[in-house]
C-alpha cells in the first residue's frame, strides 16, 4: 500500500505550487510515495512531470487539466485510472446525479472511473446523501475522505463495511470542532493532523478495516489547513500512520 499527499493545504500555504520537484523531493525525505492530483496545463507538462516523479521513485493518480474533457483525456493516456466527479454546480440532487452519470459515461470510454470526493458544504456531506449518490450514480466510486464524513457526524468504518469496492483511494485527516454552532461549516471548526482532532475519528480503524476487506489503494494525507510549514504538520501525520502500520 502506497502513502501519499493531497497538496491543497500545501497551495493554500504557500499561495500556489512554485517548484514542483522541489517540493515532491521534501515530500519523499519525510516518507511519502508521491501525489494525488497532478494539475497540469498543457500534455507536455504532464508528461514532464510524471517522468519526473518516476524519476524520484515517486507516483501521481490523477491529473487535473485545464477543463474537464483534458482531465479525462490526459488522465486516460498517462494510464491512470480516475478522476474527481466534476460537473457543473446544480443545487438540485437529482441534477447533480444526471450530470455525475453522463460523466460516467464518457470516463468509461476512455478506459477509467470518475471518484466523488465527498465534502462538507456540497451536495454530498453527510453519510445519507453518500449512500444515496453512490446508490443513483452506480459507475461513479469515491475519493474516500474520513473528516468530512466524520465532521458530519458520519460513520467511516460503516462506509467502508459497504462499500469498499467502489473506493479509489482514502483521504485521511482529522477535524478540531471549535464552535459548533457555526452556521457555515468554515467556522465550525477547522481540519487538521492525524490524532490532532477532538471528535473521536480513529483514521487507523478506518484503514484497518479496509486492509481487512482487501483494500490496495492508495492513502492520502490531507491538511485542508496549515498553522506552520506545512512539512512539520506532515512529517507528524505520517509518523501517525507508521505507529499505526502504515
Amino acid at each position: 500500500m502506497q502513502v501519499g499527499i493531497a497538496d491543497y493545504g500545501m497551495n493554500v500555504w504557500d499561495g500556489g505550487c512554485f517548484d514542483f520537484i522541489e517540493r515532491c523531493m521534501k515530500l519523499k525525505e519525510i516518507g511519502f510515495d508521491g501525489i494525488e492530483r497532478l494539475t497540469v496545463y498543457t500534455p507536455e507538462e504532464a508528461v514532464m512531470k510524471v517522468a519526473h516523479l518516476r524519476q524520484l521513485g515517486m507516483n501521481v493518480t490523477t491529473v487535473r487539466g485545464p477543463s474537464v474533457e483534458l482531465s479525462i483525456q490526459w488522465t486516460a493516456g498517462l494510464g491512470k485510472d480516475y478522476v474527481w466527479t466534476q460537473v457543473l454546480e446544480s443545487k438540485q440532487f437529482d441534477v447533480f446525479c444526471r450530470q455525475a452519470n453522463q460523466m460516467s459515461e464518457v470516463c468509461h470510454k476512455w478506459g477509467i472511473h470518475p471518484a466523488l470526493h465527498n465534502h462538507m458544504g456540497t451536495l454530498v456531506e453527510t453519510q445519507e446523501q453518500l449512500e444515496q449518490f453512490l446508490k443513483e450514480c452506480p459507475k461513479n466510486r469515491l475519493v474516500f475522505d474520513t473528516a468530512h464524513l466524520a465532521a458530519m457526524g458520519g460513520d467511516g468504518v460503516e462506509i467502508v463495511k459497504k462499500y469498499i469496492d467502489r473506493i479509489q483511494v482514502i483521504h485521511v485527516k482529522d477535524w478540531l470542532l471549535l464552535n459548533p454552532d457555526a452556521e457555515r461549516w468554515q467556522e465550525r471548526g477547522r481540519f487538521c493532523g492525524l490524532g490532532e482532532g477532538n471528535i473521536g475519528l480513529d483514521n487507523i480503524e478506518i484503514l484497518n478495516t479496509a486492509v481487512k476487506l482487501g483494500y490496495k489503494g492508495w492513502i492520502f494525507v490531507e491538511h485542508d489547513s496549515h498553522l506552520q510549514e506545512p512539512l512539520i504538520d506532515l512529517m507528524k501525520s505520517r509518523q501517525y500512520l507508521m505507529k499505526g502500520g502504515f
